[in-house]
């Protein structure tokens, strides 16, 4: 992510950079290079900007969120039916503790969930599946998930980013019909894009493709590692280097995406990784050596793999934010029946306020996180509607506050929290996996971009309509007078809008339609102009130098996010009362809109007030070594260094 919002006059112009946004003139080779392969990935936008987009930009547009979306009845019996079907199976057939003691998943529950079609939630009917709309398969997610995480991973790398999502978006015809069937059957996919020596920079990509004399084939060698349900995999998404190709009289390096048989000569699984948590998952890193894949397995087209998984990762995210919700549901059910259970000092220690505090952040916060949730995936079923800000934004919060829910719960349990669940069982308490589901937990705030990453990716975003105003202006070689009749024009809007920002409806709109949450509403609305102006402030003042600024960035994105949030939760519950639901809903949206103030206040109190010159001297020192000395009294581990 960069902003470079810093023209340079003096810079000459480098062949191939028109029609970049981004001043890439006084980047490094390398970094140039990462920079227009990442920017070269990002998808045009629908038609529709999305809401928290707006946020960024000073819009709290409510019509967006004024009728919170809910299945129709039909849609709701169809995941109702397959939701007890899925759960009550595994509850009478699947040892959770047992898949993450023996790392294994049985045969014979992988195959029934085949039979119910698990496996292909998301393949159209017409190609032999049960065509889901994302809001069931998520629902079918959070079952799963709230019950064995293993289980779920399996199920969600298959179909979130494996081979049946990019093969809906992207895959012709002939692709649909030779494919789709087989995950009806017994076909397992996995997605292959993470290499030992690669991780957010694709750039650095080393895996290959090459074409055979005859055009008919591609040559893959290299490696993949991370690559979840690789090692049992019967069809993968391999992202490979094709053949570069000149733009605008530069080379551009191309990452092309294939569809690959798992059995295909030449796939060797060279390791099968264990992790603290997700035992069970197949996960591993693997070989490929002279790989022969037919060209027309190219999903997409030559040099538009990286596009593809950054799209396919816009909807896939989606499934993690379902699943922490599921795990959040069922540690506020630990908790409250072990707050009534549990006497101490002459009182359940639910009653006691401290236990109170837990449950009550746990109960709000599970709203928020269902709110988001579904709110993310009902516009997730629109093709209208831009989302990859709202799905970033889902999985950073579901992710980080799944995280502190488990964590509470553990709090809570104490001795019993960290003891495991097969051990309470044999000695005759409630076998409450609050271990292992802390274990599981800890994976969703590093898988499908690590929450330092989509804080970054959400950034690049929202400054976008900033940089797409200013593109004309950024672009070094364009002639003077092109920049200077872009400067009138961004003159002009930036007079206007940035008054809007100080003066604007959020000194008078009352917001009444919400109610009780009105106040939350006007909270938010005034809160979006603050954050959009704050956001323009620090790109004025750090310029092409704001990239580095992750610590500052991270914050404004973190306040972005809970308004997000915050706004998902007020229409969630408002709506809900309107359907019948106990008005305690209320008393949930507002305490979680309360701690989410406390702490959007706190990130633009840090924005003014902080250590992070003094953080950055502190690190660096670190790393050079200078406070080695730090590290003596241990016995080291590894090598010395």
């Amino acid at each position: 992510m960069a902003s470079n919002l810093k023209p340079t006059a003096e810079s000459k112009p480098r062949p191939g950079e028109d029609d970049m946004v981004i001043d890439l003139s006084k980047m490094s080779a390398d970094k140039r290079s990462a920079m227009e392969v990442a920017e070269g990935a990002r998808e045009a936008k629908p038609t529709l900007p999305g809401f928290a987009q707006q946020l960024f930009m000073g819009t709290f547009d409510t019509n967006m969120i004024a009728e919170f979306p809910h299945q129709s009845a039909e849609e709701q019996k169809i995941g109702d039916v397959l939701c007890k079907k899925v759960g009550d199976y595994l509850e009478a057939n699947l040892d959770a503790e047992e898949v993450d003691a023996s790392r294994t998943i049985p045969g014979e529950v992988i195959d029934e969930l085949f039979k119910m079609g698990v496996f292909a939630m998301k393949v159209p009917k017409e190609y032999g599946g049960l065509g889901l709309s994302q809001v069931n398969y998520n629902r079918v997610m959070m079952r799963i998930a709230s019950y064995c995480a293993s289980t779920a991973v399996l199920i969600s790398a298959h179909q979130s980013i494996g081979v049946p999502q990019p093969l809906k978006l992207f895959g012709t015809e002939a692709q649909k019909k030779a494919f789709f069937p087989r995950f009806s059957q017994h076909s397992i996919s996995a997605f292959a894009l993470t290499e030992p020596s690669v991780g957010s920079d694709p750039s650095k990509m080393m895996t290959t493709a090459t074409l055979t004399p005859d055009g008919k084939h591609y040559l893959i060698n290299g490696e993949k590692l991370w690559c979840t349900n690789g090692p049992i995999a019967d069809l993968l998404v391999v992202m490979a280097k094709t053949a570069p190709k000149m733009v605008n009289g530069r080379e551009r390096t191309q990452i092309t995406a294939l569809i690959v048989e798992g059995k295909t000569p030449g796939i060797t699984v060279a390791h099968r990784c264990d992790f603290m948590g997700i035992r069970a998952i197949q996960n591993g890193l693997m070989y490929f050596k002279d790989v022969k894949v037919p060209a027309e397995n190219v999903l997409w087209g030559e040099g538009k793999g990286l596009k593809l998984a950054l799209t396919t990762l816009n909807t896939g995210r989606l499934t993690l934010p379902a699943a922490c919700t599921g795990a959040a549901k069922q540690c506020l059910s630990f908790c409250r029946r072990w707050g009534n259970d549990r006497v101490q000092w002459g009182l359940p220690i639910g009653a006691h306020e401290q236990g109170r505090h837990k449950l009550a952040f746990i109960a709000s916060t599970t709203l928020a996180m269902e709110a988001v949730t579904w709110l993310t995936s009902h516009w997730a079923n629109r093709s209208d509607q831009d989302i990859r800000i709202e799905a970033a934004m889902a999985k950073l919060f579901c992710s980080e506050m799944g995280w502190k829910i488990v964590d509470m719960t553990m709090q809570m349990r104490g001795g019993r929290g960290y003891e495991k669940a097969s051990s309470l069982k044999a000695r005759g308490e409630e076998p409450f996996p609050v271990e292992r589901m802390m274990r599981d937990m800890r994976i969703n705030m590093i898988i499908e971009g690590t929450s330092e990453i989509m804080k970054l990716f959400l950034a690049r975003e929202a400054m976008d309509p900033h940089l797409n105003l200013a593109s004309d202006v950024l672009k070094v070689h364009n002639p003077i007078g092109v920049k200077m009749k872009a400067g009138m024009k961004l003159a002009t809007f930036y007079s206007g809008w940035y008054v809007k920002q100080w003066v604007n409806s959020s000194l008078w709109s009352a917001h009444n339609e919400m109610g009780s949450l009105a106040g939350h509403y006007q909270y938010i609305h005034a809160c979006s102009h603050r954050l959009a102006r704050t956001i323009f402030h620090y790109m004025g003042l750090y310029r092409d130098k704001l990239e580095r600024k992750q610590i500052l960035l991270g914050r404004l994105m973190d306040i972005g996010t809970e308004l997000f949030a915050m706004a998902a939760t007020c229409s969630y519950a408002h709506s809900l009362v309107k359907r019948g639901q106990d008005k305690n809903v209320l008393s949930l949206a507002d305490m979680f809109c309360r701690d989410a103030t406390r702490r959007i206040e706190g990130h633009f109190k840090e924005m003014a007030t902080n250590d992070d010159h003094l953080m950055n001297q502190v690190g660096k020192a670190v790393l050079n070594g200078d406070m080695r000395w730090m590290e003596d009294g241990v016995q080291w581990i590894g090598k010395n260094a």
